[in-house]
């Protein structure tokens, strides 16, 4: 059950940000209050809506340029317990606990089927959904993710970086360690994603950072990927120093129906510093195989 706590358009202070075309609230769902962000719901679309799960620590704001990418559809994210604005998490959840409150929010926002997407953290937490609410799951979009604690471990430089919730909270120090950490930031033309990104971060709470860390100790979808019968896209940068591409590598091989592209330079903000590349293979994977609308 949800129950509207607070609702709001937010404007950003410069014309542009994509948060300015966003639908933004706080939301009581399944027992706990969500900031909710989503685009075009109220729009007519061809297409399903995507619902995202982001990457530990990061808020709303990290994705919505990707929301704004895909006009032709609906998109819906929320902040973890803890994160960007949603309130501090009273206890700990776990995949199936957050999968069963995503699934209660679509049938608030009346939505039955979905793409799933998730990058990183939320890949994990796509694959769950998927392969617990199969039947609410049209397709799969996992990027930068792995198959949980089966998983190639990516640099320990990188590593014991993430780990630290500092990189959320002091920018100098992000700045400072951004290309040991995401890697794929050798061109120039990447330092403008970079500061747009820092810019966009808002620091989880010690307790929320700490929540999403443990609710996926132990957690590993490999067993059950082979009996995942949705068609999956897996996308990996070649460069990634957390997610080393060797996992995607596993997934695609786990999944029936997966397809695998990897950015060869991209690091694991791919999605970022290689958008217009990552869109398009979004784009015409989530299109392939539907119907085409009628000629008037």
């Amino acid at each position: 059950m949800l129950t509207h706590v607070a609702a709001h358009n937010e404007k950003a202070d410069c014309m542009g940000d994509p948060m300015n075309s966003a639908t933004v609230s706080l939301e009581e769902v399944g027992g706990r209050t969500l900031r909710v962000a989503h685009w075009r719901l109220d729009e007519p679309s061809d297409h399903p809506p995507i619902l995202f799960f982001n990457g530990i620590g990061a808020n709303i704001e990290a994705v919505a340029p990707l929301a704004e990418a895909m006009p032709e559809r609906g998109f819906i994210i929320f902040d973890m317990p803890g994160v960007g604005e949603s309130p501090e998490p009273v206890l700990p959840y776990n995949p199936f606990t957050m999968c069963w409150t995503a699934a209660q929010l679509l049938d608030s926002l009346g939505n039955e089927e979905v793409d799933v997407m998730g990058v990183s953290w939320g890949g994990a937490m796509a694959q769950h959904f998927a392969l617990q609410h199969g039947g609410r799951t049209r397709k799969l979009v996992l990027a930068a993710t792995t198959p949980g604690m089966l998983m190639v471990p990516g640099k320990w430089s990188a590593l014991s970086k993430m780990v630290d919730p500092r990189r959320y909270v002091d920018p100098n120090y992000m700045n400072e360690h951004f290309a040991t950490l995401y890697g794929g930031m050798t061109r120039d033309t990447k330092a403008t994603a970079r500061r747009d990104h820092i810019g966009r971060i808002k620091p989880p709470s010690p307790r929320g950072y700490l929540y999403q860390l443990i609710a996926m100790l132990g957690w590993t979808s490999a067993p059950a990927l082979p009996f995942l019968k949705k068609d999956t896209l897996v996308m990996m940068g070649g460069d990634d120093r957390i997610v080393v591409p060797a996992n995607g590598k596993i997934l695609a091989g786990l999944i029936p129906n997966a397809k695998l592209v990897e950015f060869e330079d991209g690091g694991h903000l791919f999605l970022l510093t290689h958008s217009e590349e990552a869109v398009a293979e979004i784009r015409a994977f989530l299109d392939e195989g539907e119907a085409l609308p009628e000629a008037a």
